[in-house]
């Protein structure tokens, strides 16, 4: 039989975002402070989202609104990378992408948090966008999991195919 082993990805479900944004876009043209400020949310291909308003202090508490609704909806903010507001035409627009995926850099260093500061006899191998880590006992991947959530490396971690 195989050792135990578990994957840490960062993933984020698409429809809990869609939901998100669908809030912040009724939200935005219900609240009294964005009437007339042409306040809008969307998306903007595959992993962005577009956020407008007509002035920059607009935009600004549109990006909280929506940072808050993905809160309620249990997206860490981590995986959300905001720009800075750009003027274009009479509005500012502001972008946002949400981060799918580890990248490389960022499994070596998870890997190399688990080889010093984790128990002995557990592995870490990078496979594509994901880390599969397997040891002899399962408690020591319990104590790793313990370990990746205390620190923080960046990106929002999930631990999913716990065997």
């Amino acid at each position: 039989m195989a050792d135990p082993s578990f994957d840490v990805v960062s993933k984020v479900d698409r429809q809990e975002i869609d939901n998100a944004l669908n809030q912040t876009s009724k939200e935005l043209a219900q609240r009294f402070d964005f009437r007339g400020a042409n306040a809008s949310a969307e998306w903007a291909g595959e992993n962005g989202v577009a956020i407008q308003a007509d002035t920059e202090e607009r935009t600004l508490a549109a990006i909280e609104v929506f940072k808050e609704k993905l809160i309620k909806r249990g997206i860490s903010l981590k995986s959300l990378e905001v720009g800075d507001p750009a003027l274009s035409g009479k509005t500012y627009r502001v972008s946002a992408t949400i981060a799918q995926g580890i990248t490389s850099d960022q499994a070596k260093k998870i890997a190399k948090t688990i080889r010093d500061e984790g128990p002995k006899g557990v592995q870490a191998q990078i496979q594509g966008d994901q880390l599969r880590v397997s040891a002899k006992k399962k408690d020591h991947l319990q104590d790793v999991i313990a370990l990746l959530k205390g620190g923080d490396f960046g990106v929002a971690l999930q631990f999913t195919n716990y065997r």
